[in-house]
């Protein structure tokens, strides 16, 4: 008989999971924030101007991006820049898949292929109010002109090291922590969110 497996994994802020929604603002003023938790992500290292880079495109069905924050995708895949010759793969397929693909594709060339998955978690901040939110800790010009949808960049937002990613111009934003900070992180966003909860102040 076929044993039954039952995923038994906490994700870092399922604890928070109800003062976060308790914490949405709606309205012109709306901002609302989610974990979007398990996502596999991979952490690639290779010389980007070699065969395995080419190889490792191919496999991704989209290029390396070669610059900072530049970002590819193919379908539910995203590739992150993180360095001259690193990337963080995002994507819904099962870690194990990615990385055997992976590998295979970087071959004997110098280079790594490692499951990173488990080393952050996601946040998801959005709404009309997103960008003012972040704006109280994060360094970075988030106006449109400068930060667009697609781009993405290490920084930080409060005292906490992320990777930040736009996604859309609600703005929706994607926030990825170490796993450990996941909780500051959010209670910081929660507590910047909760100035849009009133009037604004003329």
């Amino acid at each position: 008989m076929a044993e039954l497996t039952t995923d038994v994994r906490v994700s870092p802020l399922a604890h928070l999971e109800e003062r976060m929604r308790a914490a949405a603002v709606t309205g012109d003023r709306g901002a609302a924030l989610t974990e979007r938790p398990f996502l596999t992500m991979v952490n690639l290292r290779v010389d980007p101007a070699s065969e395995a880079a080419d190889r490792m495109g191919q496999t991704l069905g989209a290029p390396l991006p070669s610059r900072c924050g530049e970002t590819t995708g193919s379908g539910p895949l995203t590739v992150f820049w993180l360095g001259p010759d690193e990337w963080l793969v995002l994507s819904r397929a099962e870690p194990s898949a990615v990385t055997a693909e992976l590998n295979e594709a970087l071959g004997d060339a110098p280079g790594s292929v490692v499951d990173v998955s488990a080393n952050r978690t996601a946040l998801e901040l959005s709404g009309p109010a997103a960008r003012q939110v972040l704006e109280k800790g994060c360094p970075l010009d988030l106006h449109p002109r400068a930060f667009a949808p697609g781009q993405a960049v290490s920084t930080t937002v409060g005292p906490v090291a992320v990777l930040l990613w736009q996604v859309d111009d609600t703005p929706t934003y994607r926030l990825f922590p170490r796993s450990s900070f996941a909780d500051h992180l959010a209670r910081w966003l929660i507590d910047a969110m909760s100035e849009y909860q009133g009037p604004a102040v003329p």
